[in-house]
């Protein structure tokens, strides 16, 4: 280590720690409030040290600042992509939680420090579990290794390339369908009870539905959860293969590939 910091290629090595930075800071799981600023710190300067010796040597010019911006934003932008792809549970926490009635009881998420849904939080913790057990934090790390195979460090990245943008936008409508297909099983059975209260409200006016109504969809929104929890491990595998997916594409676009 002693050698590369008196050595001329030290700014080759920032570089790669920036973008490794970077990455940690947006990437779902390892850029929680709950892991240590320290841990972070201390494993980006341990995988950029590996990649180091992995990527092929370059000359850095008078181009270094801009090098540092390009490769802190290549690495922001790797992490946000797959945060977006995961924010699809919260979306369909939400969903569900409006149909429930628990729209107005959201809680305070400890690892990113924002508000979430009650349901929201639940789905996300069975993934962050799920994602954990099958080792897909590894084919993250490994995500951010492999791509100095597709983007050099002495390449600018044509973030103005529409071909980006558009992939941005087809990333987010992924999200909102997989949101739409986690929610969907239990909104429509919500939405078959409120069919069924109405139903019942016409026919036996003495009946108080509103009274009736909240607990009974609280009730079978639990009962379909449970129900629907084996299909929602099936979508939550195709979420984060979506996510694998749209970060190699992304990493792709930005190498020009």
């Amino acid at each position: 280590m002693l050698e590369l910091i008196v050595s001329n290629n030290l700014p080759v090595f920032l570089l790669i720690l920036v973008r490794v930075l970077g990455f940690f800071v947006t990437m779902p799981l390892f850029s929680y409030r709950t892991i240590p600023i320290q841990f972070r710190i201390g494993m980006s300067v341990f995988l950029a040290f590996v990649i180091f010796y992995t990527v092929d040597p370059v000359v850095v010019d008078n181009l270094f600042f801009f090098l540092l911006v390009k490769e802190a934003l290549v690495g922001i932008l790797i992490g946000l992509i797959g945060y977006i792809v995961v924010s699809a549970l919260q979306v369909a926490g939400g969903f569900i939680d409006f149909q429930m009635g628990f729209a107005i009881a959201n809680v305070m998420d400890p690892q990113t420090g924002a508000q979430s849904p009650i349901t929201g939080q639940y789905f996300y913790i069975i993934a962050l579990l799920f994602l954990l057990s099958v080792d897909g934090h590894h084919i993250l790390i490994d995500g951010i290794i492999n791509s100095y195979t597709f983007i050099a460090l002495d390449t600018f990245v044509p973030f103005e390339n529409a071909n980006i943008v558009e992939f941005v936008m087809k990333t987010f409508n992924s999200m909102f369908l997989i949101a739409f297909q986690i929610s969907i099983p239990i909104v429509g059975c919500l939405f078959l009870v409120d069919v069924a209260l109405g139903i019942i409200a016409r026919t036996v006016p003495q009946l108080n539905v509103f009274v009736v109504g909240l607990p009974l969809k609280i009730l079978v929104s639990f009962a379909a959860i449970l129900v629907f929890l084996s299909l929602y491990i099936v979508l939550v595998k195709n979420l984060f293969s979506t996510m694998f997916s749209a970060i190699q594409g992304l990493m792709q676009l930005f190498g020009g590939v």
